[in-house]
């Protein structure tokens, strides 16, 4: 297993690649993101605990979720059991997966805490109905701790995105997974700053129809309605096109580097 620098444009070929593989299995690959986000609700109902546990499996989820993509992407339908793949490689797999997760929240909670300690003491603005205002908005991007906590959250994000398919795919122990992913996501930066953008694009004229829709047919009720589902359709098509990240940054010995993205592909 070597890295493999990829150019820069093929970041918005992972944005067309995640919504293309997500268009072929929809219902699965939406219904597989609703169960975890489901099972990460109910776990957060647990006081304490259920907050640790929950952040715990979120990278043996997400890896359930590349590997639902890439049983899409081979043009097969991903059955429920795929979203648990990280636990059904064996013992040695599982602990691996387990500490992988354990680090996860352990950095997280550390990201908030950093959060918590350099927010600034803001009376909360109060908005009827739960109207979000200007001043709102303002507020909370004014905030330091807002700053700080994404500052600290990025390189955190860097060393976590591969590290699950590392740990499962590679066998890499999960400390070293974690600079390997790290470094990945550097090498590719270019790559990885227009997938970020492509996915920012992508959102903003979802919510730009959305919008308009309400305008259209029935205001700010008919917003309520489908704000939902759209969000969590575009959170699954979102984690669909991480398993192309990780697929075009990683190749095997034996194996020839992915070709690079062409206009007939695109």
């Amino acid at each position: 297993m070597k890295l493999h620098i990829v150019p820069a444009r093929t970041g918005f070929q992972w944005v067309k690649q995640g919504a293309r593989t997500f268009l072929r299995q929809p219902l699965a690959m939406a219904g597989l993101f609703f169960m975890f986000m489901a099972a990460i609700s109910v776990l957060s109902l647990v006081p304490v605990i259920g907050t640790l546990l929950s952040l715990a499996l979120v990278p043996a989820a997400t890896l359930g979720l590349m590997a639902a993509s890439r049983e899409a992407e081979q043009g097969r339908f991903p059955m429920p059991s795929t979203l648990v793949s990280a636990f059904r490689a064996g013992p040695a797999n599982t602990r691996s997966m387990l500490v992988l997760g354990a680090m996860y929240a352990a950095a997280l909670m550390l990201v908030l805490g950093v959060g918590a300690l350099f927010a600034a003491d803001v009376a909360p603005i109060e908005m009827p109905d739960g109207e979000v205002s200007p001043e709102r908005v303002r507020a909370m991007f004014d905030n330091p701790g807002l700053w700080a906590a994404l500052l600290l959250y990025v390189p955190v994000l860097m060393a976590f995105w591969h590290a699950p398919a590392l740990v499962h795919w590679h066998g890499v122990k999960p400390l070293k997974s974690l600079f390997f992913s790290l470094m990945a996501c550097w090498a590719n930066k270019g790559a990885m700053l227009l997938y970020s953008l492509g996915w920012m694009v992508v959102i903003m004229l979802v919510g730009a129809v959305m919008n308009l829709l309400a305008v259209l047919i029935g205001g700010a009720q008919m917003l309520s309605l489908v704000i939902y589902p759209t969000v969590l359709l575009l959170a699954s098509m979102f984690h669909t096109s991480i398993w192309f990240t990780f697929r075009d940054s990683f190749v095997t010995e034996d194996a020839p580097p992915p070709a690079p993205p062409t206009g007939e592909n695109a």
